[in-house]
């Protein structure tokens, strides 16, 4: 299955896109500003905190590539959420429920866009994403 998120608003503090589900539109996502970042982060494949100089944390957004997507409990939200591995500044990459930016810490938050600066009906938006995800094995997301 692939997920493809395509940034289509570059906020001031957020970032505004569309989740599609091989290729067909799925919902709104919202997340942290989109920031230049180098290509790879020497701690985080060490599974260890972002140290570079680009990155604000939880106000930056996610580089974008290719990631793969597994289905992992979150002991935070204490529930099953897609994780995202390998993603270079950060570690702990979830599609959650949330409101706008503020609840991202560089995640991915969906839901619907119809209000400047937040998403609505995440948490159903979230639990649809997680029970056609569930039922998946091979899972990529393409940021772009």
């Amino acid at each position: 299955m692939k997920l493809a998120l395509k940034r289509k608003y570059k906020g001031v503090n957020y970032t505004i896109g569309d989740l599609y589900i091989d290729g067909v539109l799925f919902c709104n996502v919202i997340e942290d500003k989109v920031r230049n970042l180098s290509a790879t982060c020497p701690n985080t494949a060490k599974g260890l905190s972002c140290t570079c100089k680009e990155k604000t944390y939880a106000q930056t957004a996610i580089p974008a590539g290719t990631y793969k997507v597994t289905m992992e409990y979150s002991p935070r939200f204490k529930r099953v959420l897609p994780y995202l591995h390998g993603v270079p500044h950060f570690i702990g990459i979830l599609i959650h429920s949330g409101i706008d930016e503020k609840d991202s810490a560089g995640c991915l938050i969906v839901g619907y866009n119809t209000v400047k600066g937040k998403v609505l009906q995440s948490r159903v938006t979230s639990d649809k994403l997680n029970k056609v995800l569930n039922a998946q094995k091979d899972i990529t997301i393409e940021i772009v």
